[in-house]
Parts: structure tokens; sequence; C-alpha cells
């Protein structure tokens, strides 16, 4: 019997195997698709469907940097453990290093990864460790050169935290120390141009709100604002703020002074904006038994 596309479509929505697997299972069972699925199950490759519904909000977060380019790929799993596998870090720095040639994640997901794509992988993966993992994100910068770091490294190139600082001039020890910089202040964006609207918006409110409290004249009022949200810029913005590593000057001063102007950068953090629902002990053991 001819085994077709939509046959192995349809076995991966049903397992979440990954479409080599399906197209090996369907084949060895003549296209039988429950005889296909007991298959998959038998090898171990049917688990991955059941953990789809989990919260994956720990991992690693991997940076490749090649000639003016790099990027910053995160990739989750349920616990932190799994972050400290060597399987798993290995596939993390594999899909990092498969990024600096696509330009997006869905590209990325499709990507080939010694020949099965990145999104098949995974879901092997996610059979062989037993979590649900997730390609979350993938950042790249520019520039005429761009510089890495991680912060508390699991393995080389990857981690918790991972940052890429893009310069025109300088060193790669200013780099570095701004990426540093960077990791620890987590600045909203690189000048107040950059700056989201919305957020610059939301605080002038808030600081309205809070001066209005005090009862003063309007016009009193709107000169406090002006000095708040000046203070409220200069610790947003990267090129403000003062350098951790010499606070007697801004980032951009520092910068200056080692040749260099910061360009852009880039900063991601593992489960950042990720809501994770909390069980009580009795419901977790419930879910467990259940499987």
């Amino acid at each position: 019997m001819a085994i077709t596309a939509a046959m192995v479509k349809e076995l991966r929505e049903m397992t979440g195997a990954g479409m080599m697997d399906a197209k090996k299972a369907l084949t060895e069972n003549g296209g039988d698709m429950d005889a296909s699925v007991d298959w998959l199950r038998t090898k171990g490759l049917a688990k991955a469907a059941k953990k789809s519904g989990r919260t994956a909000a720990e991992g690693l977060v991997a940076v490749v940097v090649e000639g003016g380019k790099g990027v910053a790929v995160e990739v989750n799993s349920e616990t932190d453990f799994v972050g400290k596998n060597a399987d798993f870090q290995s596939m993390v720095g594999s899909i990092a290093k498969a990024a600096l040639g696509v330009d997006s994640i869905e590209a990325l997901a499709a990507a080939d990864l010694g020949g099965k794509s990145v999104a098949d992988t995974l879901t092997d993966k996610i059979a062989t460790i037993g979590e649900n993992m997730t390609l979350r994100r993938m950042v790249q910068l520019e520039g005429e050169t761009v510089v890495s770091y991680v912060h508390n490294a699991a393995a080389e190139g990857m981690g918790k935290i991972g940052v890429l600082v893009a310069l025109s001039g300088g060193t790669e020890t200013i780099g570095k120390q701004v990426a540093m910089h960077i990791a620890a202040v987590n600045p909203a964006a690189l000048s107040e141009a950059d700056m989201d609207p919305a957020l610059v918006e939301k605080e002038r409110q808030v600081q309205m709100d809070i001066a209005r409290e005090s009862g003063k004249p309007e016009q009193v009022i709107e000169k406090m604002i002006d000095g708040r949200m000046k203070k409220f810029v200069a610790e947003s913005t990267l090129l403000n703020q003062q350098f951790v590593v010499n606070p007697d000057l801004t980032v951009e001063a520092a910068a200056k002074e080692a040749g260099a102007t910061i360009t852009g950068f880039v900063r991601v953090e593992v489960g950042e904006g990720i809501e994770v629902e909390k069980e009580d002990f009795a419901a977790e053991v419930a879910k467990a038994v259940q499987g």
C-alpha cells in the first residue's frame, strides 16, 4: 500500500511522532493507522503528544555569532533539570547554529538538522527525555561587530540569559562589558527613540497620578513630571544608564571612551513572560498517576 503525505500527517497529529518515524510506522504496518499508533507507542515515539499540554518555562538560551551576525534562540523545557542534560544542550546548540541561516522562527522550525527538521528533532527529543519542549523564539542582530555573552553558562554559548551587542568600532572587551551590563540591568531599549511609546505613556500617567496626590498646582505638576520622565528614560535606556563597570560614566560615554558606538542589543532570558500555572501537591500527584 502506498504511504501518502496525508497519512503521515494524520499519524503525526494523532501521536506527536516525528515525520520520518510516522512514515516508517506506516510502512512497517502496511498503512494500518491503528497498528502504526501501537508500533510508535511500543517504540516510545508517541509519548510527545501526552506532554504537549504541559507548561515549558525552563530550558536554555543559546547564542551564536558568525561575522557581523548573531542569533539568540530560546528552547524551553518543563524543568531546570533538563537544561543540564547533555543531549538537550547539544540539540539547543545545533538549533542555534541552524538559526544563523534563516530569518524567522517558522523557517527555523522547518530547517534541516541532520536529516530531520528542527520541529521533528524537538518532537523526538520530547519522546526520549519525557518532557514537553518548545522552540519559543529566535532573535537576530547584525552590526559591524557583534559580541555575545551568556550569564551563568550551563554549557558553552548557552545558559539562562543570552545577550548580543552590536558595535561600530571599539574592541571585543568593551562589547563584553556592555553585554554583561545588559544581562544585569535589563534595559528596556537602546535609546529614548527606541522605547515603546505605550510604555512611556503608561509611566507618564502613573507619575501624573502620583504628583496630583500632592495637591500642587497643575503648572508645578507638569515640571515635576518632566523631571521624573527624564529620570525614567535615563534609567530605562542602555545608552543613558550608569555603566556597572564604572558608575561615573553612562554606557554611551564608556563606549565612546573605548572608541565604540553601540548600535543595537538583544537580551533573551529563559521563561520571561511565561505564566506557570501552580498546582497543589494533591493535584500534581493525581496528574502523575493519570500519566
